[in-house]
């Protein structure tokens, strides 16, 4: 590679021999050739797999694009060899026309990879886009596992286990054989709808590590997702701790001998004679459980590869003691092995068809005495773990060669296979024992082995240790998972990288699974892991049907087989199984998840998965909007939406996009932090140019919004001049109602004393241009004393109300008392009457209509008889009076003397000037006589608010900025309001 438009190929000259001599060549502009690489070479590089070929290996070729915009032609030249150099410029190749687009993101597909892998620069950066077309590489971790061994063996391991073979017959002769069809095809239907909505979710796109978790986040976001998956990881981690039980009382019932303390639990039962029966000690489950669980872990920290090759080997055991259970049932009749076991007789399917509810011990015995009273919500949390481990296919999804097709079709085989071995043997059991029998022999499986029970033990032991090590093993890296995400800080310490054991996370999951170990009681263990796994399985449920519902453009799964209403039916599902087995559960469940919902949204660091939620919120907006329609907005729903104009009109400390006082007085303008603020800025320049500078000022102001605490969003208008720039935003800003309905600007106080002469025409030009945009306008004078949310404020809140302006400005006060910095204020309106109006009338009608709006304030009624003479003037406005005078007397003699020589009419601001100096000398007047009231009455006021005047018709802007400014002339914080017409207030509720 040495200039633009340049192919490197590795081993150039076996390549190009190859190739008959064919080399590859520059393509340039006069060039007829429709690509950069001939075809018939690309095309002799990829039939060299399939057809003998001097080249097999010649697949590697890499296409690099080089900007040298910045070079001389000379230097451009020179980078060619003589040989090859075209008589045109390099930079005129083909390739300039398709930029980088076609090269990275169609051939490479770099940026669809992963997150990792940064997004590609354009070659018009300066930088080289390299893109290589060889075969993506994959990197080997390990055997990759195809749909049996990698999804439905786990899942079938994961889901036949120690319920089964301890606690099924139990529950048979508990519930009966009509009540347990309906428990299993309940828990049963649960699971086959979460499969569904995990096959849709797992084949919408490529699943990193996590599982579940990783579904979840990526769908409800990161709070939802971290939520849950904590929750999962202890439902993992909990389950541990169940296999380890139950294989330890498994092996203290097949060798007593082996127990260390002796317990004897005496059984009574109707009128016949009591017997004892013989059960584990809980002592001995917690040191034998203990045990077991520290060397499980050794073996977890041995290596996953270890236990990936040996886990199917625990199938084996299983699947052979399954065909030696029902070898042993059909075969009960003939050996009567031991008493109750009638082999399958229909009197016996006759007499436990109907259920037996009754009170047992803590061990699960039948007991008058006992504590515990069993129904068919308990034995739902019972048996539900039997269904459990659908899971298993989806953790394993980096091991596997094809997650879209393995993860549908193994788990859903595998959900079918034991919904259907469970019904079966609902009715073997029913129908092979009485229930006295189905009720005390927890082993019944055992017993009706053949040809020994021996081989039961063996199997449930194996079965139970390889689903323990499968939790001991996926708990951690779920963990892990999580961690690696960075979104809650407080799990950094279970980061690993990639391709490491999680250590930490192990040594975490065997305290936790220690610790329900040392419960040592199954019954009370299994709730807990159901409801945790029911949270995971209403999140999966909740994720599809949120996902299926929007129909976003991205969404296609290629698992066609789901539909909405199916993920809902099976969220509520789970939520029901959740409150049938234990509301008490249910909630403790529901608010830890809440809790750690809450954390992770107070501290954990933001995640933008493109999750369902911001669909929702996207498909809401739409939906609001259109709901709102184009008509004007009542009175009683108007809320204000400030479009903040950024303009500093001065200079600003560095790294500041705006005034740091206009996102506080943006915020004054919301009640309790509701509504919606647009702060815009117009960057002065041709688009083109501009555009990369835009998007950096954008990101800047949007980031010193956020800092400072107010909701809104920014934009930067690139236009040719700020009048232009603002005529674009006044005119498209905003969506239907959502527009902004009130202009926000800092009065330019500084454009006399730093002579800014190009002030006056575009601060009068935006005044007029939302006027003619039927916007309302807010200045702000005195904007670097406003206060922010800690400086509290006292005195009043003034409104010089001259003219209608739909409550506004009455609005606008009750605002600001709202704010902490301004709730110790009162409020005084001054109403401004005409000579002739009658003063009290008009107090009493702003009183009574201040009431009808519930606004408590004083009502002050200044009559302009009062202004007549000059001697109540304060000194210092008929300073500034004078001074207006002579400027505008100057100004004025400019345009005369201008218009003369040139032989024109009065021309200001690029149009005709047509004043009367008596209209002047009123106007003047008039904003020197309401200056002097707002002097006399307001001085000490936390801040005014008077009305705006419009520019007068065909006076020039530096007629109306002295005009303004003789109005604002020693008033420390004003300010100057413009309704529009419509009301903003209503006297009606």
């Amino acid at each position: 590679m040495q200039g633009n438009g340049e192919i490197e190929v590795s081993d150039e000259n076996e390549f190009s021999h190859g190739l008959g001599g064919r080399k590859y060549r520059p393509v340039v502009a006069h060039d007829n050739d429709r690509a950069v690489v001939e075809m018939s070479s690309l095309e002799s590089a990829a039939s060299a797999s399939s057809s003998s070929s001097p080249f097999p290996n010649r697949n590697l070729m890499k296409v690099k694009v080089s900007n040298q915009t910045n070079m001389t032609s000379e230097e451009r030249e020179g980078s060619l060899p003589t040989h090859g150099r075209p008589n045109g410029s390099q930079k005129d190749s083909k390739l300039a026309l398709f930029g980088f687009d076609s090269l990275v993101n169609i051939l490479g597909l770099k940026s669809m990879t992963g997150d990792q892998v940064p997004a590609p620069s354009s070659p018009r950066d300066g930088d080289d886009a390299t893109v290589n077309l060889e075969r993506p590489k994959v990197f080997d971790t390990g055997l990759k596992l195809g749909t049996m061994m990698g999804v439905f063996v786990p899942c079938l391991q994961n889901i036949l286990g120690i319920i089964y073979y301890i606690r099924f017959s139990w529950i048979v002769g508990m519930a009966g054989i009509g009540e347990s069809l309906l428990l299993v095809a309940f828990c049963g239907s649960c699971t086959f709808l979460t499969t569904i909505s995990l096959s849709a979710i797992a084949t919408n796109g490529a699943m990193k590590g996590g599982g579940p978790y990783y579904l979840i986040g990526r769908a409800l976001g990161p709070e939802v997702g971290v939520s849950i998956g904590l929750c999962f990881f202890l439902g993992n981690a909990v389950a541990g701790a169940l296999y380890v039980l139950g294989a330890v009382e498994t092996f203290l019932n097949a060798v007593p001998s082996a127990g260390i303390f002796k317990e004897t639990v005496t059984r009574v039962n109707g009128p016949e004679v009591a017997q004892p029966i013989a059960s584990p000690s809980l002592h001995d489950l917690q040191i034998y459980g203990i045990v077991v669980t520290i060397i499980l872990c050794f073996i977890v920290f041995g290596g996953v590869k270890m236990i990936n090759r040996v886990a199917p080997a625990f199938l084996v055991p299983v699947l052979f003691s399954l065909f030696c259970i029902f070898a042993g049932m059909l075969l009960a009749r003939k050996d009567h092995p031991t008493a109750g076991i009638t082999g399958l007789s229909l009197e016996s399917f006759r007499e436990n068809w109907s259920s037996d509810y009754q009170t047992t011990n803590n061990a699960g015995i039948p007991d008058p005495d006992g504590k515990i009273y069993w129904n068919f919500n308990a034995l739902v949390g019972l048996f539900f773990p039997a269904v459990t481990g659908i899971m298993a296919g989806s953790n394993r999804s980096a091991s596997l060669k094809d997650t879209q097709r393995s993860i549908p079709v193994g788990t859903l085989a595998a959900t079918l296979a034991t919904s259907g071995l469970y019904l079966v043997t609902v009715l073997f059991f029913g129908a092979l024992a009485t229930r006295e029998k189905l009720l005390t022999d927890r082993l019944l499986t055992a017993t009706v082995a053949w040809p020994f029970p021996a081989i039961i033990y063996i199997g449930i032991i194996l079965s139970t240790l390889g689903a323990a090590l499968q939790s001991l093993t996926g708990a951690p890296r779920l963990l892990a998972a999580i961690a690696n995400d960075d979104i809650l800080p407080v799990l950094n310490y279970f980061k690993v990288a990639d391709g490491n054991e999680p250590h930490i996370a192990t040594f975490f999951t065997a305290f936790i699974c220690i610790g329900c170990v040392v419960i040592g009681n199954l019954d009370l263990i299994t709730p807990t892991i159901t409801m945790f796994y029911l949270l995971c399985y209403a999140g999966v449920n909740l994720s599809c049907f949120l996902l299926d519902l929007l129909d976003a453009p991205s969404w296609r799964p290629r698992w066609k087989f789901h539909h909405w209403s199916l993920s809902l039916v099976g969220a509520l599902l789970c939520i029901v199984i959740m409150f049938l087995i234990s509301w008490a559960f249910t909630v403790v469940s529901l608010a830890l998840a809440s809790l750690i919902y809450y954390y992770v949204s107070i501290r954990g660091k933001a995640g933008d998965w493109g999750d369902g939620f911001k669909s929702a919120y996207f498909q809401l907006a739409l939906r609001s909007l259109r709901s709102l329609g184009a008509d004007q907005v009542h009175p009683k729903n108007w809320y204000p939406i400030p479009l903040v104009f950024c303009r500093p009109w001065g200079k600003l400390p560095e790294n500041v996009p705006c005034h740091p006082k206009l996102a506080d007085f943006a915020n004054c303008m919301k009640k309790k932090g509701r509504g919606m603020s647009i702060f815009v800025s117009i960057m002065d320049g041709d688009y083109h140019e501009c555009a990369e500078d835009a998007k950096v000022a954008c990101k800047q102001l949007s980031t010193y919004i956020d800092y400072k605490q107010c909701e809104g969003v920014a934009e930067i208008v690139v236009a040719p001049s700020m009048t232009d720039g603002f005529r674009g935003i006044i005119q498209t800003m905003g969506l239907g109602n959502l527009k902004p309905n009130i202009v926000v600007m800092r009065y330019p106080e500084i454009w006399r004393r730093e002579n800014l002469t190009e002030i006056p025409a575009t601060f009068v030009g935006i005044i007029n241009d939302c006027i003619v945009a039927n916007k309302a306008v807010v200045i702000v004078k005195g904007l670097d004393e406003w206060p922010n949310e800690y400086q509290r404020q006292y005195g009043s809140i003034d409104l010089y109300w001259i003219v209608r302006d739909g409550g506004l400005m009455l609005l606008l006060s009750q605002l600001l008392l709202t704010k902490e910095s301004f709730e110790s204020c009162k409020i005084q309106v001054f109403c401004i009457a005409e000579e002739d109006s009658d003063a009290e009338e008009l107090k009493a009608d702003v009183k009574k209509f201040l009431y009808d709006l519930r606004m408590q304030a004083e009502v002050i009624v200044i009559s302009m008889k009062s202004w007549d003479a000059h001697a109540e003037q304060q000194d210092e406005s008929f300073e500034a009076f004078t001074g207006a005078q002579q400027r505008i007397s100057g100004y004025l003699a400019g345009i005369k003397e201008k218009a003369h020589s040139e032989g024109t009419a009065f021309m200001a601001d690029g149009k005709a000037v047509v004043v009367n100096e008596q209209q002047i000398e009123n106007f003047l007047y008039t904003t020197l006589k309401l200056n002097s009231t707002i002097l006399k009455y307001s001085r000490m006021a936390a801040v005014v608010l008077v009305s705006l005047p419009p520019p007068p018709v065909n006076h020039p802007a530096y007629f109306y900025m002295e005009y303004m400014d003789l109005l604002v002339e020693n008033v420390p914080r004003l300010l100057i309001v413009r309704g529009y017409r419509r009301d903003v207030v209503t006297l009606f509720t």
